[in-house]
């Protein structure tokens, strides 16, 4: 639960566990204001790295508990993700 101050933020809002201080915001602030390099934030890149020409889905799986071990095991096996070791198993379907 948060409390609000009389400028609305919480005093407890924190980014990482780390408390935001009124000193951060002012930076943030003014760093906004004096405008962004463009060029750097898209070199920068945002979010997961694209998995093909088309944008992917996530979906929801309901695995047992018996799946759920036996996928992290080859998985570990492989040194690879779940998710790449259920891609790889629809792909040679």
């Amino acid at each position: 639960m948060f409390s609000y101050n009389i400028n609305g933020m919480s005093e407890r809002e924190t980014i990482n566990g780390t408390p935001v201080t009124e000193e951060q915001i002012a930076a943030w602030a003014k760093e906004a204001e004096t405008g962004y390099d463009i060029a750097a934030l898209k070199k920068r890149g945002r979010g997961r790295p694209g998995r093909g020409a088309e944008p992917s889905q996530v979906i929801a799986l309901r695995l047992t508990v018996d799946e759920i071990s036996a996928l992290d095991a080859r998985a570990e096996r492989e040194g690879k993700s779940r998710s790449e070791v259920i891609r790889e198993a629809l792909a040679s379907a």
